[in-house]
């Protein structure tokens, strides 16, 4: 190797060791731009959906269109950015399907929450469903798993009215039912307790073959519901990555004429996760590069 070469070598070693000492405040720029540039540009990378969220969307294809269906909005606000999207989809791709939906929380703002999205979701893009024939709104219900517990064998006595006090026989769509085993498929959307943990210990225990069991849930989380997944629970949405994968298998078979954005948060949530990951790994690469770079030139000044 000639002078040359080694010179050149040094110095690139030497202004890789330098980086080491970078100013932090140029990392934490990076990083700032690395979130903020997608979220600007709207970024959407395509999702492969994995056989979680399959798994979810073929439960949901598999029982007969018409179906009654139980979704419980389990969390609040501060997991809306994370789960609102699954829900969204959740409601729409049942709907797209027929399915008779009933609504109720195990959270005290889940009723609101559930509100909402039958507004701007179930009656939005399929207005011709009609309340208390096609959907209704139990609402909240304080008592936590003691609520699933009673619906299990008697939902009048645990919901003698809906969410606006009109009693549950005047409503056809809720008349005849008298525990879970009335629906279908029981969905949760969960962001810790009481959530998909208490269905399935509560509910899916007490006869697990009398309706199936899916839920979306936050990544923190998830760790409690995968020893359940698939056979207590047969399809589970996890976070903003399960809900994107979600997206994409409902609005390819079921897109809609308007907003398609609606259907797209997920992805969108997506798009500064998987830039400012790629950066942070670019950042490991390089801190551990500038380490070694930062020996050999230690090694070589003795």
């Amino acid at each position: 190797m000639n002078n040359q070469t080694m010179q050149t070598f040094g110095g690139v070693r030497g202004f890789l060791a330098r980086m080491g000492s970078i100013d932090r405040r140029w990392i934490f720029l990076a990083v700032a731009l690395s979130i903020g540039v997608p979220i600007l540009l709207q970024l959407r990378p395509p999702e492969v959906p994995g056989p979680m969220a399959r798994a979810t969307f073929e439960a949901i294809e598999a029982i007969p269109s018409g179906s009654r269906v139980l979704l419980s909005f389990d969390y609040d606000p501060a997991s809306e950015g994370e789960l609102q999207p699954m829900a969204n989809a959740l409601v729409h791709h049942c709907a797209s399907r027929g399915h008779k939906l009933v609504f109720m929380a195990l959270w005290p703002l889940g009723k609101q929450l559930a509100d909402t999205t039958i507004k701007d979701v179930l009656l939005e893009f399929h207005p011709g469903y009609v309340y208390g024939t096609d959907y209704a709104q139990l609402g909240f219900k304080t008592g936590n798993e003691g609520v699933i517990k009673i619906m299990t064998t008697a939902i009048p006595q645990q919901y003698p009215s809906d969410a606006a006090g009109t009693p549950l026989a005047s409503l056809p769509l809720v008349a005849s039912i008298k525990r879970l085993e009335d629906f279908k498929l029981i969905g949760t959307i969960s962001a810790g307790y009481p959530g998909a943990k208490e269905w399935v210990q509560y509910a899916d225990g007490a006869n697990p073959d009398a309706f199936t069991l899916v839920a979306g849930s936050t990544g923190v989380q998830v760790s409690q519901l995968l020893p359940y997944y698939p056979k207590q629970i047969e399809g589970l949405l996890v976070a903003v990555k399960g809900a994107a994968e979600y997206e994409m298998l409902v609005t390819s078979k079921y897109p809609v004429d308007h907003d398609q954005s609606r259907f797209e948060e997920g992805r969108r949530r997506m798009g500064p996760q998987l830039v400012a990951h790629l950066l942070v790994i670019a950042l490991i690469v390089l801190g551990n590069i500038s380490m070694i770079a930062g020996r050999g030139l230690k090694g070589g000044a003795r």
